[in-house]
């Protein structure tokens, strides 16, 4: 399993995403209900370290940060990710860059490269493999409204072969 660091969301943001799941899911769709919790992933490798705790100390205290969750968007061809995408401000991309630069030595073996600055694409998973026959129900579904206004709470790492979040 990989372990990340994760931005997640205020209650009531979350709360409109687990409601998207719910849909999805009464609709048999995969979606990520209730095993998950709605996230937002900044960081991805193999393990991190717990000494990034103590480092990611001041950039917890930028939070709470203001987000748009924006268009629908597909990762894969068949059997897909769906996912809303975050609209990338500023800020966010800025905060994003500072977890890969205090974390960057404590990843191992390395950053998967799609969680680079850069390369990133930040989003919140919806469902997983989505197919062709699914498409259609999961974009009327999960595509409304257009935007939601939210904001991120919190940040966390994640400890996928625990299963266990860090708060941070």
């Amino acid at each position: 399993m990989v372990h990340s660091i994760e931005l997640v969301f205020d209650p009531d943001t979350e709360a409109a995403i687990r409601h998207i799941w719910d849909d999805l899911a009464g609709a048999g769709i995969p979606s990520q209900a209730p095993a998950s919790r709605p996230h937002v992933t900044l960081a991805v490798a193999g393990s991190i370290s717990a000494e990034v705790d103590e480092l990611l100390g001041p950039v917890s205290k930028r939070l709470p940060l203001r987000c748009a969750v924006g268009a629908p968007l597909l990762f894969g061809r068949t059997s897909a990710v769906f996912a809303r995408l975050i609209v990338p401000t500023g800020e966010l991309l800025s905060l994003h860059a500072e977890v890969h630069r205090l974390c960057g030595p404590h990843l191992a073996p390395a950053p998967l490269p799609n969680s680079l600055p850069g390369q990133w694409t930040p989003h919140v998973t919806l469902a997983r493999r989505v197919g062709d026959a699914q498409l259609g129900r999961a974009l009327h579904i999960a595509g409304r409204p257009s935007q939601l206004e939210g904001s991120f709470a919190g940040l966390r790492r994640w400890d996928g072969n625990k299963r266990v979040e860090h708060p941070l």
